[in-house]
Formats: C-alpha cells, sequence, structure tokens
C-alpha cells in the first residue's frame, strides 16, 4: 500500500473520461430495475463505484485523495445517476461529507483515517443524518430536537432521525443535534454505524429513489468521544442551517437527475426504434411527431446540462454574483430534467407507465429532485427578494 506523506493510504483516481464513465453506468444500469423492486442496498452498483474510485473522488489531496473537482464529481454523479440514482445518491452524500472534510476539516484525524484506510477494501460510506419526524427538513429553520448530554469522556446521543440515505451500508452517520449546555450549542456528531444503541427502522416505501435506503433511525444512548463533535457557529445570536443555501458541492444532487434525464432519453429512444404499429408499417422513430418529441428531450437535457457544466465553470473561473444564482440554478437544472421525462412518458402513453417499461421507473425517480433542499419555493423567494432589495 502506497502512502502520503500525511501516512494516509494513496487512493485510485478515478477515470472520468466518456468511455470510463459510459461503461460504469452500464454496469450499474444492469441491476438498477432488479434493487428498485426489492429497496434493498444497491451493492452492486456501490461496489462498482467503488471499484473505480468514484466514491473517494472528493477525498482531499492531503488525505491521499484525488480531490477532484466539481466539475468532475458531477459527470461522476451525472453517470451514477444515469445507471441507478439510489447509488448516485447514496455516493453524492458520501462525496459531499468528504468534500465538506477537505474544505473545512473538523474530522479528528484518528478517525478520518481509519474511515479513509476502510474506504480501501469496500465502499465505507458516510452521510449526514439530519431531518427528523417534528422538524421535518433542517434547511425550513428550527433546533434539532435530538440532543448530546455531556458527560465527563464526551457525549451521549439521544433522539430519532427521518431520512437517513444509506441505511444500514452506513460506516459513519454525520448526525446533527444540539447540546444540553448552557448556552446551547449546534453540529454535528461522528458517530460510528456499530455504535452500540442505534436502531433503525425500515420507514423507506417511497415513489422513487426505492434503494437509497433513505430509513428513520434512533439514537438511545449512544456514546460519542468528546472531539467528535463538529459545531456550526451562531451568527449575531441566529442560527442558520448551512443547508438553506447553495455551494457547488449540492449540485451532486442535481447532477444525478440529469443522469435520470439521459436515461429517460435512452427508453424513449429504444422503444421508438422498436416499435413499428401494424398501421404504420415502420418504427414510430420515423415519424416526424415522435422525432420532434425527441428534440424536445434533447433540449432539455441540453438546457439542464448547460446549466450544470456552465455554472460550475463559472465559479471555477470566479465570475461576480454566480454563487448567489445557484439556488435558482438548480430550480431550473430540476425543472428541465422533469421536463424531460414527463415529455417521454407523455408521448408514449399507456406504454411508458408499464412497470416493464424504464420510464416508468425514470418518471418516479426523476421527481424525487424536488425534495433536496433549498426546495423550489424557498429558492424562488429568496431570488425574488434579493432582487427586489432596495439598492440591488
Amino acid at each position: 500500500m502506497t502512502t502520503a506523506p500525511s501516512g494516509y493510504p494513496v487512493l485510485t483516481v478515478p477515470d472520468t473520461s466518456p468511455a470510463a464513465l459510459a461503461a460504469l453506468t452500464t454496469e450499474i444500469a444492469a441491476t438498477a430495475a432488479e434493487y428498485d423492486r426489492s429497496g434493498d442496498v444497491p451493492l452492486a452498483g456501490l461496489r462498482a463505484a467503488h471499484r473505480g474510485g468514484y466514491l473517494t473522488a472528493t477525498i482531499a489531496a492531503r488525505y491521499g485523495g484525488p480531490e477532484l473537482d466539481h466539475h468532475r464529481v458531477a459527470r461522476i454523479l451525472v453517470a451514477l445517476g444515469e445507471g441507478d440514482p439510489s447509488v448516485a445518491l447514496i455516493a453524492a452524500n458520501n462525496l459531499g461529507v468528504h468534500r465538506t472534510q477537505a474544505d473545512t476539516g473538523g474530522w479528528p484525524d484518528t478517525v478520518y483515517a481509519e474511515l479513509v484506510r476502510r474506504s480501501l477494501d469496500g465502499p465505507a460510506l458516510v452521510n449526514a443524518v439530519r431531518a427528523e419526524p417534528e422538524l421535518g427538513a433542517p434547511a425550513r429553520g428550527g433546533l434539532p430536537a435530538t440532543i448530546a448530554r455531556r458527560t465527563e469522556s464526551g457525549w451521549i446521543l439521544d433522539g430519532r432521525k427521518s431520512f437517513a440515505t444509506g441505511g444500514r451500508a452506513l460506516t459513519y452517520h454525520v448526525v446533527w443535534a444540539a447540546t444540553d449546555e448552557s448556552p446551547q450549542r449546534v453540529g454535528h456528531f461522528l458517530v460510528p454505524a456499530d455504535a452500540a444503541g442505534i436502531t433503525w427502522h425500515d420507514t423507506w416505501d417511497h415513489l422513487g429513489l426505492r434503494a437509497s435506503n433513505t430509513h428513520d433511525v434512533t439514537y438511545t444512548g449512544v456514546a460519542v468521544p468528546a472531539e467528535n463533535f463538529r459545531e456550526i457557529p451562531f451568527v449575531d445570536g441566529v442560527y442558520r442551517d448551512p443547508a438553506a443555501t447553495s455551494g457547488p458541492a449540492s449540485f451532486g444532487h442535481s447532477a444525478l437527475y440529469v443522469g435520470v434525464a439521459r436515461a429517460a432519453r435512452t427508453a424513449f429512444t429504444a422503444y421508438a426504434r422498436a416499435r413499428v404499429p401494424s398501421a404504420l408499417g415502420k418504427p414510430i422513430a420515423e415519424t416526424e411527431r415522435i422525432q420532434a418529441v425527441a428534440g424536445e428531450i434533447e433540449s432539455q437535457i441540453v438546457q439542464a446540462e448547460t446549466l450544470l457544466y456552465g455554472t460550475l465553470h463559472r465559479l471555477a473561473a470566479g465570475e461576480p454574483g454566480v454563487p448567489q444564482q445557484l439556488s435558482a440554478v438548480k430550480v431550473l437544472i430540476a425543472r428541465s430534467a422533469i421536463a424531460a421525462v414527463e415529455t417521454a412518458v407523455a408521448a408514449l402513453g399507456n406504454a411508458a407507465l408499464t412497470r416493464h417499461n424504464p420510464l416508468e421507473r425514470h418518471l418516479r425517480d426523476v421527481l424525487c429532485v424536488r425534495v433536496h433542499p433549498p426546495q423550489e419555493d424557498a429558492a424562488l423567494l429568496a431570488a425574488g427578494r434579493a432582487i427586489l432589495r432596495p439598492g440591488a
């Protein structure tokens, strides 16, 4: 095993060439329908992503990782989303945690080193566990009901969380909680997935992304070392959740749904080429109506990809004003991805809604883009207030 100067293992640099990403999509797509039906953790897809180094693409160079830029990570997540968006969602969340560590640190070195070393042998997944049954999404405001109580040796964590993507496949939970101190503090607690007191509840029975295992989880008297707390400071006495605003790393979620739209395009064209109505005597792909529909699907995907990659390039170039536009751009990408899939489904009618046709699954999956923060209404309200503000 080759090690970096820091002592961390040197990780695989993933191949982001079009050919390699197309091969990744094909391999993962082969089991996507099976996992969608069963709801099991999509292990085959996750192992394929791990084998190519795609699950550790954002680990910082100082930790032996490739530290790929946002543009190349987006391309990876488009490819994963095109193959199996449940794999892509788990991967996007995992890559997001590693990106945060690369940018701001906060993990104890021994803990993070162990996580990176485990990533050599197989998918060592980590995710932020934040939503709660009573509160809902943290980006809407409020403080967690999950409480960490101070002890002589660290913390004791109690609470219930919802929508913990990755489920039992996780290696670490990054748990959003408040302390019992006065004044109270809020932040994330780094919890090993095998810690005593963690109970999973199989609550995920969703329309789309069915294999993402986004179940509820309860923490009952879970012991957490003192150094495993990463505080999120209050600003002027007010807590502002980081998920309420978009950063470039949050475009990973947008990217995976662009992949779903691409998968829908593939399914549509395959059906159109194969479908030969007896009254027509030729494939419907040769009719102007279906060709125009295909053009509309393609236009929506071109729009989504241009917004995705173009915005990331503008950010990298340091163009002023772009960071303030990210939430609005995410809304537009989501609209385009949904429109591409809905256009394909509408054109084919009943044939697209049967479970024998992958378009049915792609439609269910792409609609999940709307749940990722900031949601459309919040993003549009913030954009409108910004331009109407005096002096704007």
